[in-house]
């Protein structure tokens, strides 16, 4: 089976020609492929198959074999993949995922995709919506105690759920510690992403992030789209930043007449390879 490797700042995924590859059981095939040492090591799995609503669908696994709704820098390779490999010559791409259909402009120079914008809709802010067990709209500032810390989450969906909470340093913030915790507090029904994020100015973030099923990445889209979304809502930066993370950069922005957040970064090709174990 011919898979490739793709990263987006850092956030690694294996992706599937689900054109040309039939995938019987993807959740399980993430385990093994997205082990270190005794796989490729990555995130998770991403294939690309057919729509019947847009030009692509993609189906997202993270590596513990659990099932994401989207993934804002695996959707972004998504659209390199197909412009790049010919499955398309479109630079205004439509693609399928779980959390509804994503609209993506791709920059294409000399032929290859540099960077790709991703129409990432509306934020939900909603508690329930979320879903959190916390109501209102939105949901700023929400106390949660995990191993005898408080952190003040502001809530946000972007398709997946997620907590926001400001600290001094990311650096030094106990995210492989209370990130976990967070991630299954009782009050997120269906777990949670958790970013520790610091305001550098009003157009400069820096963040890192505990996702869902996966652990501490090198980069998340979602997140640092719902981070742009939650430092808005707490009035400390302007409707557009860049958003620091360890893989690299995001631009962000939550525009004000359609209220949809768009991301722009990049989408990188790592290697092909062929999966022999069956």
């Amino acid at each position: 089976m011919r898979f490739t490797k793709m990263e987006g700042i850092g956030n690694d995924y294996l992706y599937i020609n689900g054109f040309e590859e039939k995938i019987e059981d993807p959740a399980e095939l993430s385990v093994r492929m997205s082990r270190y040492h005794f796989g490729c090591g990555s995130d998770g799995l991403i294939l690309i198959l057919p729509s019947q609503q847009a030009d692509f669908r993609m189906r997202m696994f993270n590596n513990d074999g659990s099932e994401s709704e989207m993934c804002g820098n695996g959707i972004r390779c998504v659209a390199k993949y197909c412009h790049d490999r010919g499955l398309t010559d479109k630079t205004l791409l439509t693609v399928e995922t779980g959390a509804g259909v994503k609209t993506l402009r791709l920059n294409v120079v000399n032929g290859q995709t540099e960077s790709v914008e991703v129409d990432m809709g509306q934020p939900e802010l909603d508690g329930l919506r979320i879903p959190t067990t916390v109501p209102g709209n939105p949901v700023i500032g929400y106390p949660v105690e995990v191993n005898g810390r408080t952190y003040p989450l502001t809530m946000v969906s972007m398709g997946n759920p997620h907590g926001v909470t400001f600290v001094e340093d990311p650096s030094t913030a106990p995210v492989t510690i209370d990130g976990p915790a967070l991630e299954v507090a009782p009050l997120f029904p269906r777990k949670a992403n958790i970013e520790f994020v610091h305001v550098v100015d009003r157009t400069h973030v820096t963040m890192r992030v505990w996702e869902r099923g996966t652990g501490e990445t090198l980069a998340c889209g979602t997140g640092a789209c719902a981070v742009l979304t939650a430092c808005v809502l707490n009035g400390l930066t302007e409707r557009e930043a860049e958003i620091t993370l360890p893989g690299g950069k995001l631009t962000i922005r939550w525009d004000e007449k359609d209220r949809h957040i768009y991301m722009t970064g990049p989408a990188v090709f790592v290697y092909d390879g062929q999966w022999l174990q069956d």
